[in-house]
């Protein structure tokens, strides 16, 4: 699953902790989602939604790999 999320920052001026923070995580949690090293649970991905005022379907989006073939 590929995000947005550090677009989604920037054009909100948020810092990887600030974001954290608003979503009571960790900044390494943060970083890992970025970085699709870790997917976020349903209720996670909602908060951070929720803090960019985005559905989750313009933060959040699968990739062809994440299909099985």
């Amino acid at each position: 699953m590929n995000n947005k999320i550090k677009i989604e920052r920037a054009v909100n001026n948020y810092t990887q902790e600030q974001l954290a923070q608003l979503v009571s995580v960790t900044r390494q949690t943060i970083n890992a989602i970025e970085l699709k090293k870790f997917v976020p649970s349903t209720v996670l991905a909602l908060k951070i939604c929720k803090v960019f005022n985005k559905p989750v379907e313009e933060v959040f989006f699968l990739e062809d790999e994440d299909f099985p073939k």
